[in-house]
């Protein structure tokens, strides 16, 4: 087991009409003009945006409003949100959506608490955010765990970029997570949402790493919990009990709790920010689902009793001691199956974009930085590796 610093600094309200409490949560802690930051139009027609903005008005709390954040967030729409904050002169940023959202609001507070830099440069890591403005969270969508997590990923869209990075300026003050606000969440979304939660904890868990006994089994529990959840919350999508599993379990699979002890890379989503960086039309999920399958199959060689033990305890498969390839391949094959359970695609060529051989090495070569990284783990990447990667995964089934 390494050595590790876990800090969660993220206060969490969970729970039935939490969401409630916006105002009043927000004048605890004295802020007196906030920045409500939003995406589509789903916030505004469910009703959930004035009913927030109502919370803060029976506090007495002056707001601004900035939506519009699309899914794999620009730094465009950052730099907007910026500008507006240092002109407002916002003390805190309210986000209410998803991840997509979460990570615009992170990238802001980096900016309007770092003015000296462009913010661009941290996510290059030429530089480092010493400070942020506080970001809270209503969150609308169990799946990227930025509500609780350190991450914060944007699409530079001059050249298609998309770029992430880790620091504790991105934890937030607080997250108000109601379950019940993902009962309108259709099923594609939903989908999303569960293969995200399941990759952030594999790719914790499928790591270099793995002499860390009790990290296994929190991990495997929560993986099992999510299939469990998932299953229940894809068929009955008002189903509570099944809606905050799949969301408490997002904030655990991605606080760094399911990795603690262990050195990983995550090498599928390394992969596939690059993927829906040139296609920015590609959800993040949809394009983890299309990867893995074909990730796992080419490096579970390096190590297949890693694979075979993640069959067995999540999925209850018999262990084959003669030949532990044959069980860590049943096991990929089960999380395949899953996600084609939830009409998630499990090759490239099943997304709906046109895929060339250019883009391969094209998306290859900018996920090597140009040559200056490979990606460690059960098996390290360089770019042949990559290249290599994309076209199993481009085969058809």
């Amino acid at each position: 087991m390494k050595n590790f610093d876990w800090c969660i600094p993220t206060r969490m309200i969970f729970g039935k009409g939490t969401h409630l409490q916006a105002g009043r949560i927000l004048k605890e802690y004295g802020f007196q003009k906030v920045l409500v930051h939003y995406g589509g139009g789903s916030a505004v027609k469910s009703g959930l945006l004035d009913t927030v903005l109502h919370s803060l008005e029976e506090e007495n709390i002056n707001y601004v409003t900035l939506g519009g954040v699309q899914a794999n967030p620009t730094l465009a729409m950052a730099k907007k949100g910026i500008q507006i904050c240092r002109e407002e002169g916002i003390q805190c940023i309210l986000a209410v959506g998803g991840g997509s959202v979460i990570d615009s609001a992170k990238c802001i507070g980096d900016g309007v608490g770092n003015p000296e830099e462009d913010v661009w440069k941290f996510f290059l890591r030429e530089a480092t955010p010493k400070k942020a403005l506080p970001v809270g969270v209503i969150l609308t969508l169990s799946a990227s765990g930025s509500e609780m997590s350190q991450s914060c990923v944007i699409t530079n869209e001059e050249g298609g970029f998309k770029r992430g990075f880790n620091s504790p300026t991105h934890r937030p003050l607080f997250s108000i997570c109601n379950p019940e606000l993902t009962y309108t969440v259709g099923k594609f979304q939903t989908g999303c949402g569960i293969v995200d939660i399941l990759m952030h904890t594999l790719e914790r868990y499928l790591a270099k790493t793995q002499d860390t006994p009790v990290t296994d089994r929190l991990a495997e529990g929560l993986m099992a919990s999510v299939i469990e959840a998932g299953r229940t919350a894809f068929a009955e999508p008002d189903n509570y009990e099944a809606r905050a599993a799949l969301m408490w379990a997002g904030s655990l699979s991605h606080n760094d709790l399911t990795g603690l002890g262990r050195e990983y890379v995550m090498q599928v989503h390394q992969l596939e920010h690059e993927l829906s960086g040139i296609y920015p039309q590609v959800a993040h999920a949809a394009g983890l689902s299309a990867i893995f399958p074909s990730w796992a199959r080419y490096v579970s060689p390096a190590n297949p009793m890693r694979f075979a033990q993640l069959a067995v305890r999540v999925w209850g498969e018999s262990m084959d001691f003669e030949h532990p390839e044959k069980t860590a391949l049943r096991g990929i094959q089960r999380f395949e199956e899953f996600f084609q359970s939830l009409n998630m695609p499990v090759r490239l060529s099943q997304l709906d974009v046109e895929i060339s051989e250019e883009d391969i090495k094209v998306m290859a070569e900018k996920c090597t930085f140009f040559g200056k990284r490979t990606l460690d783990g059960i098996r390290v990447l360089d770019q042949p590796e990559m290249e290599d990667i994309y076209r199993l995964a481009m085969k058809e089934m």
